[in-house]
């Protein structure tokens, strides 16, 4: 058996290392960093390029200076040569996204637009209780907005039993992608100041009112988004492929995104 690292009285033997590693819930990150590594083998960059990202590294990181290098070296039981290729590798992992989704992304854009567009849209919401006094309180408040005895502000700020009681009723800019699927779809089919009927979203009665709907334009700060959002469900699809490669007592991957949760309040 071979020691390859001691830890106080504690000797660390090489075939502990993977189960240790699992146990502490490091071995997805381990296996992401070697599939990264693996994926940017091939991108180059320019010697510029490596000055610049080398110099910005050591700037966000404070180790501007040599003695500070060496202690970041010593903590993390780096060589130099790991050091420079750390400080390039977000660059290189940059151009890998460019290189492979770039040319894809104005028609992977228009597959997900109707999940980007946002809206501003005013809501009154009410429970929806078995005695019915829920949908009874929203058909009142419905005339009284439709014939102008008050404004949807001012009922929202006395009758909506939701947080936009404390914003007189308006919520947003939100992308559609975020309310209730129901209240996505009213709010896809209305027309600006155009209010919807008491309508059943979930446990709720809801007065819809549509704002101002925002189109989703494919600038450079959703290209970022977008391209980010393609490596990591490339990312995720092979630590997928990984899993049944795992030893028996490492923990199952965890592949979900972390900004797949959408949520279905109204």
């Amino acid at each position: 058996m071979t020691v390859v690292l001691t830890i106080g009285n504690r000797s660390i033997q090489a075939e502990e290392v993977l189960p240790m590693m699992a146990g502490y819930q490091m071995l997805p990150q381990f296996l992401q960093e070697i599939l990264i590594d693996q994926a940017i083998e091939s991108i180059e960059c320019t010697a510029e390029e490596e000055i610049a990202a080398r110099e910005q590294f050591y700037t966000q990181n404070q180790i501007t200076k040599e003695e500070d290098r060496q202690a970041w070296l010593q903590r993390y039981g780096m060589t130099q040569e790991q050091l420079e290729a750390l400080s390039t590798r977000e660059l290189r992992v940059e151009k890998y996204k460019q290189i492979t989704w770039d040319s894809k992304l104005e028609s992977y854009f228009l597959g997900r637009k109707d999940r980007l567009d946002k809206v501003i849209y005013s809501l009154i919401r009410v429970k929806n209780d078995r005695e019915k006094r829920g949908i009874g309180i929203a058909q009142e408040l419905y005339f009284r907005i439709l014939e102008g005895e008050q404004s949807f502000a001012e009922l929202a700020r006395t009758y909506s039993e939701g947080p936009e009681a404390q914003t007189d009723g308006l919520i947003g800019p939100v992308e559609l992608s975020v309310p209730h699927p129901t209240l996505a779809q009213i709010l896809t089919l209305s027309q600006p100041g155009q209010l919807t009927p008491p309508t059943l979203v979930g446990e709720w009665i809801v007065l819809v009112r549509l704002e101002r709907f925002i189109p989703a334009q494919l600038d450079d700060a959703m290209r970022r988004r977008l391209l980010n959002e393609c490596f990591n469900d490339w990312l995720q699809s092979q630590l997928s492929q990984l899993g049944s490669f795992l030893p028996p007592s490492s923990t199952a991957i965890d592949s979900d995104r972390d900004s797949a949760v959408t949520p279905t309040a109204p």
